[in-house]
């Protein structure tokens, strides 16, 4: 579990990453709290933090769940594709919105199997 549990760390550290690049922007590009519009590089840069709350709001729980169920170190290994596709779609996203396809796919791939594995664990533990 300490594997699992490092991932988690990491989540939560990435996303404490992205929070101060958003604080960043806002000195850089003078967007003035609690104002969440204004230059354009600060918009995708908030709206890369914003969307990866919504997306660590899955990924935690069903990191937890599924090591429960199934084999620590595969959770792990997925939930660590998870925190690569963060930051293919942060790059992505500020670069060109467009383009941010690969590290959505990369982020939300693996909070969709991680959430079945923990699904077919606690149907088989039923």
């Amino acid at each position: 579990m300490a594997w699992v549990d490092g991932v988690a760390v990491l989540a939560l550290f990435q996303f404490f990453v992205f929070g101060a690049l958003v604080g960043r922007a806002r000195g850089k590009y003078g967007v003035q709290a609690p104002a969440t519009t204004g230059h354009a590089l600060f918009e995708r840069i908030y709206r890369v933090q914003m969307n990866t709350l919504e997306l660590l709001v899955l990924f935690l729980p069903s990191l937890w769940l599924a090591a429960k169920y199934a084999s620590p170190a595969w959770v792990a290994g997925i939930g660590s594709i998870y925190l690569l596709g963060r930051v293919v779609y942060l790059l992505a996203y500020t670069r060109d919105p467009a383009s941010r396809t690969l590290g959505y796919a990369l982020s939300s791939g693996p909070v969709v199997v991680l959430m079945l594995m923990a699904l077919v664990g606690v149907v088989r533990a039923l």
